[in-house]
């Protein structure tokens, strides 16, 4: 795989604290924008372009660690809806992110951009087929609540605090149905306003937090 030329301040702080070999970093004003701009084929670089190794995805079979709190998504296709679940899921402390190989968004440098660099700390992990794979953490124990619009049941009323798994389905689809059948339950938050849905990224992160309160 061809390494990644990541951009932003954070992003590229992150990534010299991180997994993975940062090769070189080029700066303003040492560097103009155009050819920052040219090297990561960004205009949101911030004055800072790095090349670094290709990422580094994780073992999704090796999360499955007791008492683990996870996120999965079901064909998330928004690079940035990616990175911003990976932030809140590294802010939470949350063990790792789960994303399917195909017609889903990867850890791009778009990616990066938008999870501020979080990528660089949390586990990512690529599975060929998601509703295998909660069959697989269901066998270990974990409880998998998936996250509908239409479901009845809370986050507060349902126990988040031992191996969880949280699944999220992607923009405008919501969970495909072996899927949502593959988990033990469908939680909503509760809808006041008018808006009939919440962006993923902000969903995740309403969940991941009152997991987190509760772990608390």
């Amino acid at each position: 795989m061809a390494n990644q030329f990541i951009y932003g301040r954070r992003p590229v702080a992150e990534a010299e604290r991180g997994r993975r070999r940062v090769h070189r970093i080029w700066r303003a004003p040492e560097s103009s924008a155009e050819e920052l701009e040219r090297l990561c084929g960004s205009p949101d670089h911030q004055g800072v372009v790095a090349e670094v190794d290709p990422y580094p995805y994780g073992d999704a079979r090796g999360m499955l660690r007791d008492g683990a709190l996870l996120v999965a998504l079901d064909q998330v296709q928004d690079p940035r809806n990616l990175g911003a679940v990976c932030r809140s899921a590294e802010f939470a402390g949350a063990a790792g992110v789960v994303i399917p190989e195909r017609r889903a968004a990867a850890i791009t440098p778009a990616t990066c951009k938008a999870s501020t660099g979080a990528v660089e700390h949390i586990e990512v992990a690529h599975v060929r087929n998601l509703a295998d794979w909660l069959a697989e953490a269901k066998e270990q124990g974990f409880w998998i609540w998936g996250a509908d619009a239409e479901a009845k049941q809370t986050p507060w009323s349902t126990d988040l605090t031992g191996s969880t798994v949280i699944v999220l389905g992607g923009e405008g689809k919501g969970l495909r149905p072996r899927v949502a059948d593959s988990c033990d339950g469908l939680i909503a938050l509760p809808q006041h306003g008018k808006v009939e849905s919440l962006n993923v990224s902000a969903a995740a992160t309403a969940l991941l937090f009152e997991a987190l309160r509760q772990r608390s």
